[in-house]
């Protein structure tokens, strides 16, 4: 049977209003019928430090016999910790640090999201050299690392096959989201096929998609890298062929979780309810 997990950031409109704090999530998302959690960043008050906090939440997920199934956190090797490329690999080594305590055998970090005038290809040769110095060091912990079509500049499949391929390390991966790729007009099923045989993780959202050659649809939607519009959709309710890119992983040879990553404007816990069904259908 698939593994469907949660990503926290799901739950991002109930802890936005601080109805919940994200690890309340973790108990929410078991009730919902999840068989995991994706942790994603760090939400907490200046009380505890990172690594307190972590630690709570790895006693939430011990106490809710619930696995972590990956962490997943923000990263820029060109403009984090203050443009200082050093600097920022050795901050990505402390969460690698924090992944541990949480138990997570898996990571997302982001690559970058740019600069002004520079191409992918240029700046390609920074972003490898922070990603091996970190798969290198979490591969002494056990733990894979990996790499997210995310952000507009790094989202794109060849620029993420490239990135793969330049890394060229067995405990590199690719996050491979399926709808995130509309963010930057690229079709899902033709991007997934491309890079599924790289999958160390993946997930399952879904889009309503509106022409940018229309008028702005209203409140909820966002303009991709091409001026179409989207909004976040119910799994099965949007225009993401997602039955097929979960077709294609398993052809692909990935068998992993699938983590839905709801980002809808319904509310959270009925979006969740509703994805978490259409999804266990298509994986029956």
């Amino acid at each position: 049977m698939t593994i469907i997990a949660a990503s926290t950031y799901s739950f991002n409109q109930l802890i936005s209003a601080g109805e919940i704090s994200q690890i309340e999530s973790i108990a929410l998302a078991k009730d919902l019928g999840f068989d995991g959690i994706e942790i994603v960043d760090l939400i907490h008050d200046n009380a505890q430090s990172d690594l307190d906090y972590a630690q709570s939440l790895r006693n939430e997920l011990d106490r809710l016999a619930f696995p972590i199934t990956n962490f997943t956190f923000g990263a820029d090797f060109l403009n984090g910790s203050d443009h200082d490329f050093e600097r920022e690999v050795a901050r990505i080594k402390q969460m690698i640090d924090i992944a541990e305590v949480l138990g997570a055998k898996s990571v997302r970090h982001d690559a970058t999201n740019g600069r002004p005038g520079d191409s992918f290809a240029q700046v390609l040769p920074t972003i490898v050299k922070g990603c091996l110095a970190i798969t290198e060091y979490a591969a002494t912990k056990g733990i894979t690392t990996m790499v997210e079509n995310h952000g507009l500049f790094s989202q794109d499949s060849t620029r993420l096959e490239s990135l793969y391929t330049a890394v060229n390390h067995p405990n590199f991966k690719l996050l491979v989201d399926m709808g995130n790729f509309l963010c930057v007009d690229e079709d899902p099923t033709l991007a997934v096929s491309r890079l599924a045989p790289y999958a160390g993780y993946a997930h399952a959202k879904d889009f309503h998609i509106k022409s940018g050659n229309d008028s702005h649809p209203g409140e909820g939607f966002f303009q991709t890298r091409g001026g179409n519009f989207l909004r976040g959709a119910i799994i099965g309710h949007g225009n993401v062929a997602v039955a097929q890119c979960l077709r294609i992983l398993k052809l692909a040879g990935y068998d992993g979780p699938i983590a839905i990553e709801f980002e809808g404007i319904e509310k959270n816990m009925e979006g969740l309810r509703i994805s978490l069904a259409n999804l266990r259908q298509y994986t029956a």
